[in-house]
């Protein structure tokens, strides 16, 4: 009797034991997911601000022939250039605005050409596109050549598009990652919670034989997922609070060049700790459901 009795007490130990190994393995596997997350989610919302602003900032200088230098073929070319799709402003700057910009932000040119343009301007009368996207740069600018009247466009080639095309690898690249994570961190809970029901089976049985509904099984073990995504979110929060307005004030708000510049901490900073909080209680909430869920199918 005495013997049986250590024994069981020897079984516990070792099944709470390695229960709670179990879980602080979710935990930590929770805590370094979350930390990955932030640092993508950081990164993907930044990217798309800052692929946004170079979207705004790349326009098609859209050159007008000198022959078509009049009001009437200039309000004719500027109303074909706004009826394109993905087009959001155009605006017109005459070859006299084009030559005092040129004169202001380039004083050190070649005498010669700055001496050219004060006697006798040959710089083109000229429209400034912006898009609502900048990925149909290309198109639209193919379109707008065609019409009549425009002599060229000019709107940096590939090296926008390729940029933007950049970025938009990096965002792609960073939920692929975030969602291969994710899936990792719910099997490790899934597997948490099944080796909670099974060093409870026998509890769960009499359960079920006194009438217990499986919500009422249920509910322990979601609250146990639930609270395994709380404790490992505690770090990664608090890393990622600290952690970005550190990096923002280091740097000036501003990295590598003018072009990359930071979201400013708040309230940004507060939504991402808001979304960890969310994201590991849904995490942990799914996988002990689809633990729960599995174990219940089966006993019936």
């Amino acid at each position: 009797m005495i013997r049986r009795f250590f024994r069981h007490i020897r079984e516990g130990f070792y099944g709470v034991g390695r229960h709670l190994s179990m879980a602080f393995s979710s935990a930590t596997a929770m805590t370094i997911t979350l930390i990955l997350v932030a640092v993508f989610a950081v990164l993907m919302i930044n990217m798309n601000e800052i692929t946004k602003d170079i979207e705004q900032q790349v326009q098609i200088s859209v050159l007008i022939d000198y022959d078509h230098e009049d009001a009437q073929s200039e309000a004719d070319i500027g109303a074909a250039i706004n009826a394109i799709d993905g087009v959001r402003s155009v605006t017109f700057s005459s070859k006299d605005d084009e030559a005092q910009y040129y004169l202001e932000n380039y004083s050190q040119a070649d005498q010669a050409i700055v001496d050219l343009i004060m006697s006798d301007n040959p710089l083109h009368d000229a429209y400034y596109v912006t898009l609502d996207d900048g990925k149909s740069l290309e198109e639209v600018a193919n379109t707008i050549v065609n019409i009549d009247g425009v002599a060229d466009v000019n709107y940096g080639g590939t090296s926008a598009l390729e940029m933007i095309n950049m970025l938009d690898v990096v965002r792609n690249g960073g939920l692929i990652i975030v969602a291969a994570l994710t899936i990792l961190t719910m099997f490790l809970i899934q597997n948490t919670i099944k080796l909670t029901i099974f060093a409870r089976q026998k509890e769960i049985s009499i359960m079920r034989n006194v009438g217990a509904k499986n919500g009422y099984i249920r509910a322990p073990f979601l609250v146990e997922g639930i609270i395994i995504g709380v404790l490992g979110s505690i770090i990664p929060i608090i890393v990622t609070v600290f952690g970005y307005i550190y990096l923002y004030n280091y740097t000036g708000g501003v990295l590598l060049s003018s072009i990359f510049v930071l979201i400013p901490p708040h309230p940004f900073i507060l939504y991402i700790g808001l979304f960890l909080l969310g994201f590991a209680i849904v995490i942990g909430f799914v996988g002990s459901f689809l633990s729960v869920t599995k174990y219940l199918r089966w006993t019936r």
